[in-house]
């Protein structure tokens, strides 16, 4: 995918949690909650400050962040749903251990 999001912006495929509860039940979609996690797969270059010098995003492609519920405009290529954000939606990084 060719997909370049443009100053603080990053591009993130949802990752769905999974369809039973820990008991056993299956979920139907209808009971399923928004998707709050996702893996970076494009960032773009950064913001600028007052100065004209390009801020660095924090993240990089890979990281598995957590979002805020409703952030961000969904869309969708090549039948994959995705999701732009910008850098301060994002609440938290999951390190890998």
């Amino acid at each position: 995918m060719k997909l370049r999001p443009l100053a603080d912006r990053v591009v993130v495929k949802p990752v769905e949690d999974q369809d039973k509860t820990p008991g056993g039940i299956i979920l139907p979609d209808t009971a399923k909650e928004k998707p709050m996690k996702g893996e970076i797969i494009s960032v773009g270059p950064g913001s600028l400050n007052d100065k004209g010098e390009r801020v660095k995003l924090d993240v990089k492609k890979g990281d598995v962040v957590i979002y805020g519920k409703y952030s961000g405009t969904e869309f969708k290529l090549d039948n994959q749903e995705y999701l732009i954000l910008r850098e301060s939606d994002i609440l938290a990084v999951i390190e890998k251990k």
